[in-house]
């Protein structure tokens, strides 16, 4: 943080002066009685908030601006809350003082702005309603207010098919295993050991993770209604290692009622013809192909051994042998990249015609290559991203694709968002489930996470595996036993029952 700021008022609102402040990169003063160049003040009464920053220049000048906010009394939801009036209130000001708009965004700070939509339509607020709330209150942008409704619309049926009475669930395998670590990566991900022995290791702990996960299944007579075996890079494994592990799979959790068992296939250099068959024996009727960009130069820049052809082969393998649906990722803002490389990319991947096309804004995460080395690259600015991410949407719904999820990341260039495209009909339901936490997911596998849902509150409970591989397999009992009581917990009692979810 370049700048810093002092805040002088109710202490319960620090943390809504802090995150406001964070988009413009001022933190709070750290020096007992040191003032930053942000004097901050905030004032409550009954009705009204009285907000003001005093802002000294580099030429020792004191500026003031003060903001007037009419607040939202109990039982009234047509003005914005104290503490969202205090916000929004800051961020006017702050785009005064500074003349940076820190994104499109507003105020909402959470992964997951598409809850708020599905909270206002669970109280059934008319869309127009929705879409004005989310910018009179939150300061969003009228395009992002627009599409973040309407990808709530969008999803409402498809949720409600999927939870059922509140006993069907998904299930997520975790694979921390790649065969390089790209650039931009802060996953937990590992190369593949060299020694046999230590993956058969990993696949026993793993097995014994599904098999107590599917005791619980079977124990609470929950239907696994999608299986998402993600990672890292679940195709690193060996032709034989992989085929057992779909093989697994497939017994311990499809059943006649599963819609979706997807598999990330995102590295061409990691694709055999050997695991194509597998998948396709297993019953996969998903895969993501994850080529991030069409240029080469950008693919050796952030670490992949591949080519754009070899994404190409890998595709139409796919197609060839019957994989129901195939999704893309791209990445808007990747080093060295222009908006003319994002057209190009884009006109490749239409030419493939995938069934699903997830749209990222880079995030500069703290556990990447990137970050670490940041001085050595050259980043599109967040205004150029911006354009980027525009022009992937556009080629979306010109291939006749709709958004049908959404999510939000810290760090993401602009504030942005990454937005999941799909034709009607093919949307990915594990997406939607983990993303909308309305359906209880069960994880498996390090880093992986367990969520248990009551659909009739939507309260959430979750615990989750270790990051790290070493300490995942050496103490599985404990997160068994974590995710077991908390399943218990849920489903024992009955608590998830409900007429619709």
């Amino acid at each position: 943080m370049n700048n810093e700021y002092q805040f002088t008022g109710d202490q319960q609102y620090s943390r809504d002066v802090q995150d406001v402040m964070a988009l413009f990169m001022v933190g709070p003063a750290t020096e007992t009685g040191r003032i930053g160049r942000f004097s901050v003040t905030v004032e409550c009464s009954a009705y009204q908030v009285v907000t003001q920053i005093e802002f000294q220049n580099e030429y020792g000048k004191t500026l003031t601006k003060t903001e007037h906010s009419n607040i939202q009394a109990a039982g009234n939801g047509t003005q914005p809350t104290v503490k969202q009036s205090i916000r929004l209130s800051l961020l006017k000001i702050m785009k005064e003082f500074t003349s940076y708009d820190p994104g499109p965004w507003g105020i909402l700070r959470g992964v997951r702005p598409t809850k708020l939509a599905h909270r206002m339509l669970d109280q059934e607020q008319p869309v127009e309603r929705i879409i004005h709330t989310f910018g009179h209150h939150y300061g969003v942008r009228a395009d992002k207010a627009q599409l973040v409704t309407n990808i709530a619309v969008r999803q409402r049926p498809l949720l409600a098919q999927l939870a059922g009475t509140g006993r069907n669930i998904g299930v997520y395998i975790g694979i921390p295993f790649c065969p390089t670590r790209c650039l931009y990566c802060s996953f937990p991900g590992f190369t593949l050991p060299a020694k046999q022995s230590q993956v058969d290791a990993f696949l026993q702990a793993l097995d014994t993770d599904m098999t107590n996960a599917a005791a619980s299944i079977q124990k609470h007579g929950l239907t696994v209604m999608s299986v998402y075996v993600g990672g890292g890079t679940p195709t690193s494994f060996s032709e034989a290692d992989f085929a057992q592990l779909l093989t697994s799979i497939k017994q311990t959790f499809i059943n006649e009622h599963t819609k979706e068992f997807t598999v990330e296939a995102g590295r061409p250099d990691s694709i055999s013809a050997g695991k194509i068959a597998a998948m396709r024996s297993a019953g996969v009727n998903r895969v993501s192909v994850n080529p991030q960009t069409m240029q080469q130069k950008t693919l050796d820049r952030i670490g992949r051994n591949h080519t754009v052809d070899d994404i190409v082969t890998v595709f139409h393998q796919f197609r060839q042998a019957n994989i129901g649906i195939i999704n893309m990722d791209v990445i808007a803002g990747l080093p060295g990249e222009t908006e003319q490389d994002m057209i190009d990319t884009m006109e490749k991947i239409a030419s493939l015609e995938p069934d699903n096309l997830t749209i990222h804004t880079l995030a500069l995460k703290k556990g990447s290559r990137l970050k670490t080395s940041l001085s050595e690259h050259s980043l599109p600015n967040e205004t150029v991203t911006g354009r980027m991410v525009e022009i992937a949407a556009a080629y979306a719904r010109q291939l006749g694709m709709q958004p049908y999820y959404l999510y939000r990341q810290k760090y993401m260039t602009g504030n942005l968002e990454n937005v999941g495209y799909s034709f009607p009909g093919k949307e990915c339901l594990y997406n939607m489930q983990i993303m909308e936490e309305r359906q209880t997911v069960i994880g498996v596998g390090p880093a992986a996470g367990t969520k248990a849902v009551n659909c009739r509150t939507f309260d959430l409970r979750k615990c989750y595996n270790a990051k790290d591989v070493t300490a995942y397999m050496n103490n599985l009992p404990i997160y068994l036993g974590d995710r077991q009581l908390l399943l218990d917990n849920l489903f024992a009692a009955g608590k998830e029952e409900i007429s619709t979810c």
